[in-house]
């Protein structure tokens, strides 16, 4: 967190700083090396470095080609994302309809982001350019040779090795990751709904139009919204700490010195992790029905007269995720705790056994301090995880029970799977992409504010 107010503080210095460099270049340069601003590797060509030189003119004859031939097309009508839609004409000569070509809002949008995101790479590579053609100009004023293509190759695995091996996970991250964010939370500030499904009918830019909407503009939306955030807090809470909690206490119950058969304890709790998780979240479902095996078994023991509402009524069906996800998530916990129990110096309980410490303080005062220090990342991960689990609430209520107070979602719906809703059911990607930037807005915030928080951060070099 500190390190990213500190990039973000000096950006502007940096920016300045790339400016002045740069106004230096220009004044230092000679007349081949102002020309590199507009032939690129000119210089280079020019100062002996043929191989450079080629290359760079080779990528800025490519680059051109790209961006008018190709990108500009997209570009240039990225402000409306299209004006003119398919449309089907009828042929008075072939008595038929015809399609007429229109524009495509979806390519508009997709290959304008990409083609803005090159501009990137190409002012980077133009920059290194102009430096190239100072260095070499600077060379030769020294009486130096400047250096040649495959001296400059073999610095890429020395001195540059890092390069050489950051370049293409780099490349990776940007083109799978960053632009498709990007290309997401273009898709916020447009109307692309099912009403507007290119090329038939084309979407344009709509501002704040649905951000507002889910806070004040649309009263259903609003509710939704706020109603579906509120129970994902209290879900992922339940859900991350009663599975912490628990697992805990069942770790240090089959580890307490006396118990036997702790290896067949362990296998019988492991056993729901063996069984593939939808497996057996859809074989509760369904046992949890009004005629399920539950209800059935319950009244034929004379125990009910009426079912068990358990995914059917709102506070019945969340308090019946939360108990399942207990259920499936516990044993992970104790797994993970067994592991860290067995590392707790013994010293340390017997000292607080003849202090006179019980089991519960015992259990605050060294238990608990060590496995929050050694698990607080986990625990933060784990939080995250579950404000984003789809499987055990689409899994097991698939939202429901839907309510007619919530716009396309259901009482036990989280934010990601009213998200999932609205793009597959509802192919509403507008409102689906401005949730989805709020998850993202919420899930960053709260992991970055925790963690640099956590003992595990602030004290790493203390704990023993």
């Amino acid at each position: 967190m500190k390190n990213f107010k500190a990039a973000l503080t000096k950006l502007p210095q940096t920016i300045g700083r790339r400016l002045v460099e740069g106004a230096k270049i220009l004044q230092k340069g000679d007349a081949r090396t102002r020309l590199s601003c507009l032939i690129m590797g000119f210089g280079s060509l020019t100062h002996g470095q043929v191989m450079k030189g080629l290359l760079y003119f080779a990528f800025e004859i490519f680059y051109f080609y790209f961006f008018f031939g190709f990108g500009w097309q997209y570009l240039k009508d990225f402000g409306t994302l299209g004006t003119a839609a398919q449309e089907r004409v009828w042929n008075e000569e072939l008595q038929i309809y015809q399609r007429v070509p229109g524009d495509n809002s979806m390519l508009i949008l997709l290959f304008g982001v990409l083609t803005l995101a090159s501009l990137v790479p190409f002012f980077v590579l133009w920059w290194l350019n102009i430096k190239s053609s100072l260095a070499a100009q600077q060379a030769i004023e020294n009486g130096k040779k400047p250096n040649s293509f495959w001296q400059d190759l073999k610095t890429l695995v020395d001195e540059r090795f890092h390069i050489t091996l950051l370049s293409l996970p780099m490349l990776t991250l940007v083109c799978f990751t960053v632009l498709p964010i990007i290309f997401m939370i273009l898709i916020a500030f447009t109307n692309f709904d099912q009403s507007h499904q290119p090329p038939g009918n084309l979407f344009t830019w709509v501002g704040m139009t649905n951000v507002t909407d889910i806070f004040w503009g649309d009263p259903v939306k609003s509710a939704t919204f706020f109603g579906i955030f509120g129970w994902t807090m209290v879900w992922a809470v339940f859900a991350t700490f009663t599975n912490y909690i628990f697992g805990i206490i069942l770790a240090i119950m089959i580890n307490k010195k006396g118990i036997r058969f702790k290896k067949m304890w362990r296998t019988i709790f492991v056993i729901t992790i063996a069984i593939p998780q939808f497996v057996s979240l859809m074989l509760v479902s369904k046992m949890l029905t009004d005629t399920g095996v539950v209800n059935v078994l319950l009244q034929k023991l004379g125990w009910i007269s009426q079912p068990l509402p358990f995914l059917t009524d709102p506070t019945w069906a969340r308090c019946t995720v939360i108990v399942i996800n207990m259920w499936v998530g516990i044993p992970y916990t104790m797994l993970t705790a067994s592991g860290i129990l067995m590392n707790i110096p013994a010293d340390l309980y017997e000292s607080a056994s003849i202090d006179g410490a019980g089991p519960v303080r015992t259990f605050t005062s060294i238990t608990m301090p060590y496995m929050l220090f050694v698990t607080a990342p986990s625990l933060i991960t784990t939080f995250v995880g579950n404000i984003n689990n789809f499987n055990v609430i689409y899994l097991l209520t698939a939202g429901g029970p839907l309510s007619l107070d919530y716009y396309q979602a259901g009482k036990t719906d989280l934010l990601v799977t009213w998200l999932y809703k609205l793009t597959v059911d509802k192919q509403d990607y507008s409102l689906a992409s401005t949730i989805g930037i709020f998850i993202f807005l919420i899930v960053s915030t709260l992991s970055l504010i925790v963690y640099n928080l956590t003992g595990s951060v602030k004290k790493e070099d203390q704990f023993q």
